[in-house]
This record gives structure tokens, C-alpha cells and sequence, in this order.
């Protein structure tokens, strides 16, 4: 057995061990702590889709499907696009279907950067963005969204933006904030692309979980559609995150340079699931808007007990997320406070240093997932009360 695993490990990716979540979910099946770190439902998704899945098990749907997705999927896909956003897509030359998010956001960072390019993105940051912009052999320059409503400010970004910039990378609704990017930030986001021609990736895996505000995609502004990669996902939608079916939209030159490196990845993607996300993506609006209210009521309860624990709470737009300070506890490291939680009160939360480039600006603050039944909420802000005990 090698004791030192990260002697193994290609120099870009040192310093990229255990993701926190990994070992957050380590620390709750060990305790048997309320899991709030991890952004996954503790409740399936509509029975339609579920059954979708199995009706296309039986029906043989079981081998590899074609390399782009199956035609069902990515013409639904386009009719999305097109029904919510008004943005036209050929279902054949610019739709690709992946693994999820995850994987369309490391294939295309690995075929639209070479050594020495830049990736400019918002920190807090989802933790594979750093990895992936490592992988890729590109260097991360972030601009900070600072609380209580995460704005960011717009000489710095320009400052971010250079003639090394190859891409921008924006997650809007962003995780982990909840912030969702209104029409002014995405209309100089898209104004810096085109002055300094800039390809963006926008990760949009939360667009229908939107509570206050808009989703408007970055791609509907103007010169942005063509210098756009478009990436989205069945999981946060329908509440199956485990299929990991995702998405990529983009023009034909984009998509074709991703589905390149999506070959030598995973070449195809679970095939009786793009059936069912076919489905999914089918429903009527009363389903999102059902699925959106249910989760701001869900947020609302625990953004509530979290004050009445004595949290300060950063409250939301979107995603399942809501972030904290704990310095009201007389504490201020988030890090150290979420190893201690799952023994102190038995519950699990992500520390959001983990985010971030600038240790400092996220030091003290701490994540919780509100995607649980609400028995679960009460039940986690109990447990939580044992802080001031």
C-alpha cells in the first residue's frame, strides 16, 4: 500500500485531495448526522420521469446511445431552450448531451484552453471549476462576490479580463451563494466577452430554482450566442441527481471542439435515462413552478430556525443553498466549525473557505442544503439550538 497518494498525482493537480464533500459525507454516515452539506434531495422526483426510466429498461434502451445523446433528449432540449428562453438550437449540430454538468464543464474547458490561457470566474467557486481550469493547464484569475447581497465589483473584473482571458466561467444561480446575476452584471459580463473576445461557459444547473429575481441566460445578450457554451442539467431539475444527465448548447464549432473530449471521456451517457429526461423536460409550467415554490418554502424555514439559532443568514435567490456567518458564536473558523458540528449538535454543513482563493473572505462562513424535507429542517435547526446550549 503507497502511503502518499499525491507523489501519484500530475503536478496541476496537486493540492486538489479529497473534495470536501467527500468528506463530509464521510462525516455523516460515520455519525449518522443530518446530512445539510451535500445539495442532493432527500426525495425523488416526479413519478412521470421515474417511470420513464424503467419503461425504457424494458424496452431494451440498455446499450451505448449515440455519442451526441439520443434525438428525443436533444430535441427536447432545444424545444426548452427555445419555450423558456427564446433561444433557437439545432438539436443536431448544437446540442451534446453528457454526464452530467460536471462533465460538460471539464470537457469543455479541456478542448477551449491551452497552457498558458486564462479562465476568469467569481469566487466562491464550485470546487471542480479549480480543478478542471488546472486540468486544462490554464491559469484561475477570480473576482470576489462579497456579502450580504454578493455583488462584485466591476473595476475589478475588467481588471480580471486581459488578452490572456480565453474564457469566462459564470454559475448563475451560483453556488454556493444563491446569487442570481441581474440583467445589469450579465449585460457587462457579455459587453467585456465581446470587447475582449472572450468565450463564456455558463453554468446553469439551478436555472429553474430561482426565487427572487430572474434567470436570464447569458447567451440571449447581444454577441453572446455564438462565443456562449450553454451548460445545464436534468438533476437539480427533477430532483435525480444520481442519473447524471447533463447538457451542453453552443454553436456547431463549439459543440463539436466538447464532444471531441467528451468521447475520450465517458463517449456516452446513461441511456435509458436521457429517455426519461425527455420526458421531464416535457412537463407542464405548472411543474417548475410548483418545484420552484417548494423549495423557497423550504428555504424560508430554514433561513428562519438558522437566525433563530443565532446564525447571521445571507437569505438566497436560488439554488438549495444558504450561506452563514458563524462569527456570532464568537467563532470565525468555518473550517474547524463544520468538523466539530456532526459531534456537536449532529448535523453536517460545508465550510465555503473551501471556495475560495481568498481564504480571508470566506474564513467564517458555512453552507447549508435546504433540499430536505421539512421534518428534516426542523429536526437539523433542533439539533443546531445545542450551539448556544
Amino acid at each position: 500500500m503507497v502511503a502518499d497518494g499525491d507523489r501519484y498525482l500530475t503536478s496541476r493537480l496537486r493540492g486538489f485531495g479529497e473534495t470536501i464533500f467527500a468528506e463530509m459525507s464521510a462525516l455523516a454516515e460515520r455519525t449518522g448526522a443530518i446530512n445539510l452539506g451535500q445539495g442532493f434531495p432527500d426525495t425523488d422526483g416526479p413519478i412521470e420521469v421515474a417511470e420513464a426510466a424503467i419503461a425504457a429498461i424494458r424496452a431494451g434502451h440498455n446499450q451505448y446511445p449515440p455519442g451526441l445523446g439520443i434525438a428525443s433528449l436533444r430535441e427536447a432540449i432545444a424545444a426548452h431552450q427555445q419555450r423558456f428562453y427564446d433561444l433557437t438550437f439545432d438539436p443536431d449540430l448544437e446540442v451534446l448531451v453528457t454526464t452530467g454538468a460536471t462533465e460538460a464543464i471539464a470537457a469543455t474547458l479541456l478542448a477551449l484552453c491551452d497552457d498558458g490561457d486564462e479562465v476568469v470566474t467569481f469566487e466562491p467557486y464550485y470546487d471542480s471549476y479549480a480543478a478542471c481550469i488546472a486540468m486544462a493547464g490554464a491559469t484561475r484569475r477570480v473576482v470576489t462576490l462579497r456579502p450580504p447581497d454578493y455583488g462584485f465589483d466591476a473595476e475589478a473584473l475588467r481588471a480580471a479580463v486581459s488578452d490572456k482571458t480565453r474564457l469566462l466561467l459564470l454559475n448563475s444561480p451560483h453556488n454556493p451563494t444563491g446569487k442570481v446575476f441581474d440583467r445589469d452584471e450579465l449585460a457587462l459580463i457579455a459587453a467585456l466577452c465581446v470587447e475582449h473576445d472572450v468565450i463564456a461557459v455558463t453554468d446553469e444547473v439551478y436555472e429553474h430554482l430561482v426565487f427572487d429575481g430572474e434567470h436570464v441566460p447569458l447567451a440571449s445578450y447581444p454577441g453572446m450566442r455564438d462565443r456562449t457554451v450553454t451548460i445545464s442539467s436534468a438533476g437539480k431539475t427533477f430532483s435525480f441527481t444520481g442519473w447524471k444527465i447533463g447538457w451542453v448548447c453552443a454553436s456547431p464549432v463549439l459543440t463539436g471542439a466538447v464532444r471531441m473530449v467528451k468521447q475520450y471521456l465517458t463517449y456516452a451517457t446513461g441511456a435509458p435515462f436521457q429517455h426519461a429526461v425527455a420526458a421531464g423536460l416535457l412537463l407542464s409550467d405548472d411543474y417548475y413552478s410548483a418545484f420552484a415554490e417548494d423549495l423557497r418554502n423550504k428555504r424560508d424555514v430554514l433561513c428562519a430556525g438558522l437566525r433563530e439559532v443565532g446564525f447571521e443568514v445571507y437569505e438566497p435567490a436560488g439554488t438549495y443553498f444558504v450561506t452563514t456567518d458563524i462569527r456570532p458564536f464568537g467563532e470565525d473558523d468555518g473550517a474547524a466549525f463544520c468538523r466539530s458540528l456532526p459531534e456537536r449538535c449532529g448535523v453536517v454543513a460545508v465550510p465555503n473557505v473551501v471556495f475560495y482563493d481568498d481564504a480571508d473572505a470566506g474564513r467564517s462562513l458555512v453552507r447549508f442544503a435546504f433540499c430536505k424535507r421539512l421534518e428534516v429542517l426542523d429536526e437539523a435547526v433542533s439539533r443546531l439550538k445545542a450551539l448556544t446550549s
